[in-house]
């Protein structure tokens, strides 16, 4: 599944871009590619607010950027291991509302990475557990490492699956496999994921980064409006009717048919020549 990796134009000036080079997130650039790291490998990129607070500026500075693709992956040797206990509070009767949690820190962030109007590749260099397992899922790609795995672990505390876990399993897996896995908390291998469609491509763990790199660069030189289009439009049919999914293609159809990206395609094919799009 190698793409070329032939750098896509900036379309932003560098200087409009942030970084983030130390804390619980890194954010780098390399050309139109923002790469977002998970940065806490001691504790397996377990999540703290303050590391949700870092998030989601680096996703602030993605969006002022201008990135045309984002990669999110992980430092170390796991992806994310979901929520970090030892942040929370468990005084009995009055701890850490885990629904308050959800509702500020979790839930936006999914809903962030499914609203970005860009493709969103997830390389899962590890171990993924509980709501990290669900934040590579709600990602557009995923690609895998071969020593990776997927585990719902919220039943082994007493939970269920958040971060969009339980609309995502039965929708990508169907109702048997997605129970099977929230009931057990069994660990998927990457091998597995990828034969249950989970998972885009399962690679060697030592071609996972250059792997990952190249399809993010890849889509940051494609029509990115009709990428943002298309993301709208596979994320709507989940809960849409046969005729509003019929409404809705040629609603972005009429909007992408005035694109500078839809003449420069028609005339490049009709050329015989590389296209050249800008996202406009």
């Amino acid at each position: 599944m190698a793409q070329e990796t032939t750098m896509p134009p900036s379309h932003a000036p560098a200087t409009s871009r942030g970084t983030l080079d130390s804390g619980p997130i890194l954010l780098r650039w390399q050309g139109d590619v923002a790469v977002v790291t998970l940065n806490r490998p001691d504790k397996l990129n377990s999540f703290t607010r303050p590391m949700h607070q870092a998030l989601a500026t680096a996703l602030d500075h993605v969006e002022a950027g201008g990135a045309r693709a984002l990669l999110l992956t992980g430092a170390g040797r796991g992806f994310c291991a979901g929520q970090d206990l030892a942040d929370l509070d468990f005084t009995p009767g009055g701890g850490t509302d885990l629904g308050q949690l959800i509702d500020t820190c979790f839930n936006p962030l999914v809903r962030r990475l499914q609203a970005l109007p860009l493709p969103v590749v997830a390389a899962v260099n590890g171990t993924a557990a509980g709501a990290g397992a669900n934040l590579a899922l709600a990602c557009d790609i995923v690609l895998a490492a071969r020593s990776a795995c997927f585990i719902q672990a919220f039943v082994k505390i007493g939970l269920v699956p958040d971060s969009g876990g339980t609309w995502l399993l039965p929708k990508r897996l169907g109702l048997a496999r997605a129970m099977g896995l929230a009931m057990t908390g069994d660990k998927l291998g990457a091998d597995e994921a990828e034969k249950w469609g989970l998972v885009w491509d399962v690679m060697d763990d030592p071609l996972l980064p250059q792997q990952a790199m190249a399809l993010a660069t890849h889509l940051a030189a494609q029509p990115t409006r009709a990428l943002a289009a298309i993301k709208r439009a596979m994320y709507a049919s989940a809960t849409s009717t046969l005729d509003a999914q019929l409404d809705l293609e040629r609603d972005l159809q009429r909007d992408l048919g005035q694109s500078h990206d839809y003449i420069e395609g028609v005339n490049a094919f009709l050329e015989k020549r590389a296209p050249h799009f800008t996202g406009e």
